[in-house]
């Protein structure tokens, strides 16, 4: 693909005034963009961006100027007279709002039975281009002058507070603060119906939490306190005060990323943000708190300093990965966020980054189409966020924070790529971190080290760890080896190593799971580990890593998949809630092995009844008075393992609190389980159609999330076929859900295969609905997640082959392949040895 131009390698902004008139009924802008910078490149040519708008004139220093479209988004414009050096370009234009939810778009809710509409922006990556002309590059930051013209009763929120408001010609003008320096595309505005709640940090930023009228004001509380805390933390962990005089933070009906952290502006999923104390599971609150500090810690990583191209986007999502988790542990240590750090981003990072041709966390970027691609949550985010938590554990945390302060005192409203940040923390450790990070940023994959032991030396050997087909690789890593042992080096840099230790107490690696490789312990060193696990040596911590390690190396061929089945024997006595995520995960990871097998399924079904029925009893299904946040939570996940062991009076029980129970009363931790339990084991068609009434009506998109996991559920093909229909009616389905319904239809062995059909029967309307929009390589990834046999595989191949020249796809597409491959030949490989482990139980 061909690489694009930069814009501002010809032209610096310094400073935009905006004035924009909106026809929410009309489905239409217009508005005029006064440019003020510097000439660098061509004098007799300025080259902006702009996409999808009409451009109506074009002045430069009040001379009228001819124009030419170009590609790439590219709008050239021809400078009266040529002179480099400072000038002023102003644009009259003209765009229509369409319903792709990015540049500006309508958001869709129902109030007391009347339909209403938001208007709102989302910019990232390259959108605000659509709205505006401009130089929409991060690179490019300015000072920006907003004013907008909307409908006369709306409340109308921007990047900085409102500076003044008035009526003209029955419509009502607002014109906001001039902004900091900032990138194009953090700019945003939301306008409508909103109420909101307010509190003040102590430096006395005023915090907003906002929604429309459908929602209740008591689910603004939570992130209220959330926010204003977050802020109150960050403020003094980075030694740099937020920056703007006020946060506001939206929840919009219709938005298709989690959320985003434009400056002071922040929009949210409703899911992402509201906390309705009646209906929000204590996960679910949890999850939350981590959206709302991830956005918030944006506002220094990415905001006040912002990476220099997209080459950098994990100085932004890597950052605010990890330090959403550091704000929430501060804010709420008794949460232990730490182990849900292990059971989520750990997890997504591991399984992903070790699929041949997965990108490295710092990827090249040439061309727009290629942007979406980087917003891979597994590497970008996750596997970012586990590097720098390596670095921080590597450098120790006071000069790991010493570092951040000095970055942030240096670089803000500035840009910078990675080196800059290796810098600022290589000064505050006394470390070379630049070789050593550097490595693990621009590397894709991670080492498995092997650790065999023989008469007291203990052999350590690092490779690449893969999953499914690949080549070869010859890739080394510097491994923090964080080992028990004081006698294992503290960095692994060789291929290979031998080391003499003088005692034989248990030896392990990666403690505290806080460097990004896995162990592969030979049968003696994995004994005594055990061994620890049931003498009661081992933290959650160190138990859940041990379990989920085993299974990586069960996917990899490099141990067989049945030898985890006795492994899930010396977690019987297990109590912690992240530990049993990992148990319920490896028993969902020997489903696949057991399927039209109906012995073998019944044998792993008792198993996991058995496993879990110790705290099944302990637990129940009531919330006692008192009890830990965390059995509340873990409640879910055993009653999941009774109910997939089909427990009669689990089942029994699910059902007959579904009938004796009004759907919004049931407990929120338990309602999926209830519900999907019902449709399918005691549902019929009058349940299903009960249920997706009652997801029309609510306006509570939790209650929503649990009614389309619950009813997706079902095992009948004619309802599995009516639901896929749903997915493409926008008055059940928003289409920023239509891939979470797709992936918990493909996920079920009943629904996998008409999910696939209907995916390769619709992908027009796929295309049709979601090209352009970072969620567009969703349906590729998540069916290459689900599908297990060689025709399968086949179809694959076939069906997204042809659309590997797209660049949003590319990636995504080879690598589903060699997901499904190497999941297709694990099954082939270790299904008569899992079945076989299964029939001496």
């Amino acid at each position: 693909m061909k690489t694009v131009s930069r814009l501002i390698q010809q032209f610096i902004p310094d400073h935009y005034q905006l004035s924009l008139t909106l026809d929410r009924k009309g489905r239409a802008f217009n508005g005029l963009m006064t440019m003020s910078g510097t000439s660098v490149g061509d004098s007799n040519k300025i080259t902006v961006h702009a996409k999808d708008i009409t451009i109506e004139s074009a002045t430069v220093d009040g001379k009228l100027a001819s124009f030419s479209a170009g590609e790439n988004d590219e709008l050239t414009i021809t400078v009266p007279s040529s002179q480099q050096g400072a000038h002023i370009v102003v644009i009259a234009f003209n765009g229509t709002i369409t319903d792709a939810m990015h540049g500006l778009y309508p958001c869709y809710y129902e109030h007391d039975g009347v339909k209403k509409e938001l208007l709102a922006t989302q910019f990232e990556s390259h959108h605000a281009r659509e709205v505006f002309p401009c130089i929409d590059e991060p690179e490019a930051k300015a000072t920006f002058d907003v004013t907008l013209t909307t409908e006369q009763g709306t409340t109308v929120l921007g990047n900085m507070p409102v500076k003044q408001q008035n009526i003209q010609n029955d419509l009502l003008v607002t014109t906001f603060d001039t902004t900091p320096r900032m990138s194009t595309y953090l700019l945003a505005w939301v306008t409508g119906e909103l109420h909101r709640k307010t509190a003040t940090t102590k430096s006395g930023v005023e915090v907003n939490i906002w929604a429309t009228p459908a929602q209740p004001a008591s689910g603004l509380d939570f992130a209220l306190d959330i926010a204003t805390r977050t802020i109150d933390f960050f403020d003094e962990y980075f030694d740099t005060k937020y920056p703007l005089p006020k946060s506001d933070h939206v929840a919009l009906p219709d938005f298709s990323s989690g959320a985003m952290e434009n400056w002071g502006l922040i929009t949210y999923r409703e899911t992402t943000l509201l906390a309705d104390p009646a209906s929000t599971s204590i996960s679910s609150q949890h999850y939350i708190a981590t959206v709302i500090a991830h956005e918030l810690s944006h506002q220094w990583f990415g905001n006040l300093v912002t990476m220099e191209w997209w080459n950098n986007l994990w100085l932004n999502e890597s950052f605010a990965t990890l330090m959403e988790y550091v704000a929430i542990d501060a804010l709420h240590p008794e949460w232990n966020i730490w182990l849900d750090f292990s059971t989520t981003e750990s997890i997504m990072a591991l399984r992903r980054d070790a699929i041949d041709g997965v990108q490295s966390v710092q990827v090249d970027v040439h061309h727009p189409d290629e942007i979406g691609t980087l917003f891979d949550g597994a590497i970008v985010y996750a596997k970012g966020a586990r590097l720098l938590r390596m670095l921080q554990h590597y450098i120790g945390h006071e000069a790991f924070q010493t570092g951040l302060k000095t970055y942030f005192a240096k670089h803000a409203y500035k840009n910078t790529v990675g080196d800059d940040l290796w810098q600022a923390l290589s000064a505050a450790s006394g470390k070379d971190i630049t070789d050593f990070m550097n490595t693990w940023v621009t590397q894709s994959g991670y080492p498995v080290v092997s650790a065999t032991e023989k008469d007291m030396t203990v052999k350590l050997t690092q490779r690449q760890f893969f999953i499914g087909p690949h080549n070869d690789s010859d890739k080394v890593w510097p491994i923090p080896l964080n080992s028990s042992c004081t006698q294992m080096p503290e960095i692994l840099v060789e291929r290979e190593v031998a080391i003499e230790r003088t005692h034989t107490n248990g030896l392990r690696f990666n403690v505290g799971d806080s460097a990004h490789f896995i162990t592969h312990y030979d049968s003696a060193l994995l004994r005594q580990i055990i061994d620890e696990i049931h003498a009661g040596n081992l933290t959650p911590l160190d138990r859940l890593q041990l379990l989920n390690e085993n299974t990586l190396l069960a996917r990899a061929g490099i141990i067989a998949s049945a030898e985890l089945i006795p492994l899930l024997g010396a977690y019987r006595s297990e109590q912690t809630e992240a530990v049993w995520d990992i148990i319920a995960m490896t028993i969902g990871e020997l489903k696949k092995f057991v399927e039209n097998d109906d012995i073998s399924e019944k044998q792993l079904r008792t198993l996991s009844a058995s496993v879990a029925r110790a705290q099944y009893e302990r637990l129940g299904w009531k919330t006692k008075a008192g009890e830990l946040e965390s059995d509340t939570k873990m409640r879910s996940t055993i009653l999941g393992l009774m109910l997939y062991g089909e427990y009669p009076e689990a089942i029994k029980t699910a059902i007959d609190l579904y009938h004796a129970t009004p759907i919004e009363q049931l407990d929120p931790e338990l309602r999926p389980l209830i519900i999907s339990t019902t449709v399918r084991h005691g549902g019929d068609d009058a349940i299903i159609d009960q249920l997706v009434a009652k997801h029309k009506a609510t306006s509570s998109a939790e209650l929503q999330i649990d009614i389309a996991s619950g009813i997706t559920s079902t095992k009948t093909p004619e309802r599995i076929s009516a639901i896929l229909d749903m997915i493409k009616d926008e008055t059940i389905v928003r289409p920023q859900d239509a891939a979470r319904w797709f992936v918990w239809t493909i996920r079920g062995r009943e629904g996998r295969p008409l999910a696939w059909q209907w995916l390769q029967d619709n992908w027009p309307w796929v295309l049709r609905t979601f090209k352009g929009d970072k969620s567009y390589d969703d349906f590729p990834r998540y069916s290459a997640n689900s599908l297990v046999t060689r025709q399968q595989l086949d179809e694959y191949r076939a069906f997204f082959e042809p659309m590997k020249d797209i660049a949003a796809l590319s990636r995504v597409i080879t690598m589903g392949i060699s997901e499904i491959e190497g999941r297709v030949e694990l099954i082939e490989r270790d299904r008569p040895a899992v079945r076989e482990a299964l029939a001496k139980l």
